[in-house]
């Protein structure tokens, strides 16, 4: 073989060698990607839960329910209302 042949083959190796390189970083690449992508799901999933959560917590109803029956809160009436004067 002559110091040609040796050379071309030794490119060729070296171009075989970047190749794979190549294929198992875009390999690991997608991979993550892939996590990334099913991260993102389950988080859009975690938040439009929380969106619900936050919808049905904040109905009128159920804050005066809670008013009620936990805090023991009652309605405001004129006769329970006392009116303080400024002292002169």
């Amino acid at each position: 073989m002559n110091r040609a042949t040796l050379t071309l083959l030794a490119l060729l190796l070296v171009c075989a060698l970047s190749l794979v390189a190549a294929q198992q970083r875009a390999r690991k690449l997608f991979i993550a990607q892939e996590r990334a992508q099913i991260e993102e799901r389950k988080l859009n999933q975690e938040w439009l839960r929380l969106e619900y959560e936050q919808r049905n917590l904040s109905k009128s109803a159920r804050i005066r329910d809670v008013a009620r029956n936990q805090l023991h809160m009652v309605p405001i009436s004129p006769e329970r209302t006392l009116y303080l004067k400024e002292a002169q």
